[in-house]
């Protein structure tokens, strides 16, 4: 963590990063609508500019939306805030469900080699070939729209490069003697795997896992955006952009702009982490 602290692409996107999931998880605390997925409606003040007061019902004191208001009159920064824990939490599950496939898949090929090896290789070449937006959306689809659907989804899309980083670095630490010996001692495939194999794989699988995330928020915004994802009056930053793009031609454009450059502070700061682990960790001819 120092190291990565100490490089000035890791610093920034931990800072980014922090900033974020500080403000998801203290929403509730602090956001001006605290109605269930903020989702207080107010027509006769709909797509008000930043920092616009809205009297209240006593008309003595008013309500200060400190991003506007939506084409909805809801407040933009509560859901803003709200729509941070659906990008978060698609990427952290979705690449968790990616490690648990991706991983025993890859391992299991790299180690056993041959007709395994060419089998489960043919597997993870047919998904890697089909795009993954199409996959997503696919199987999207098949499971139906939701919250939940959306980690699933995009998890079952995300493990095929974790499986071809896994086999290939695998196949290469195999050849090595301190592996060959453990071999030749009796020691079982498990072991092998477990003591020796996969711990030199960490370091490129962390760095892969830095960047499945930047993928994994995209793609849940991409899906929100086509109306398959989160579903309303659950806020998503995708959604958010999809209700509110047209008004890019008025003078609410920040309504659009607001969601749009916040998916891109969290995927560039996971991308900047990546960059820096990946220089820290020295793994870039390890992930050629």
């Amino acid at each position: 963590m120092k190291s990565l602290l100490g490089h000035p692409l890791g610093r920034l996107g931990l800072v980014v990063l922090f900033v974020w999931l500080t403000a998801a998880i203290t929403a509730d605390l602090w956001v001006p609508d605290q109605t269930r997925h903020a989702n207080d409606m107010h027509l006769a003040h709909a797509a008000k500019s930043i920092g616009y007061a809205r009297p209240l019902a006593d008309g003595s004191t008013h309500q200060t939306h400190y991003m506007g208001t939506d084409r909805y009159g809801r407040d933009v920064l509560s859901r803003l805030a709200l729509g941070s824990r659906v990008s978060l939490s698609v990427g952290f599950i979705a690449v968790t469900i990616a490690l648990f496939i991706g991983i025993p898949f890859g391992a299991i090929a790299g180690y056993y080699g041959g007709w395994t090896d060419r089998v489960l290789s043919s597997v993870i070449q047919v998904f890697w070939s089909i795009p993954t937006f199409l996959m997503v959306i696919a199987l999207s689809f098949v499971l139906g729209k939701g919250y939940w659907q959306v980690f699933i989804a995009v998890g079952l899309t995300a493990w095929v490069e974790v499986a071809r980083l896994v086999r290939r670095q695998v196949l290469t630490i195999m050849e090595m003697e301190y592996v060959q010996a453990a071999k030749v001692l009796g020691y079982g495939p498990l072991r092998i795997l477990r003591k020796h194999v996969l711990p030199q794989v960490i370091p490129a699988l962390t760095v892969l896992a830095a960047s499945q995330f930047a993928m994994a928020i995209l793609l849940e915004s991409g899906l929100s955006f086509l109306g398959i994802g989160a579903q309303p009056p659950m806020p998503s930053w995708g959604g958010m952009i999809r209700d509110h793009y047209p008004y890019l031609l008025t003078g609410q454009a920040h309504l659009a702009l607001i969601p749009g450059l916040s998916l891109a502070t969290v995927v560039l700061a996971f991308m900047a982490i990546g960059n820096a682990l990946r220089d820290v960790l020295d793994v870039r001819t390890q992930m050629t």
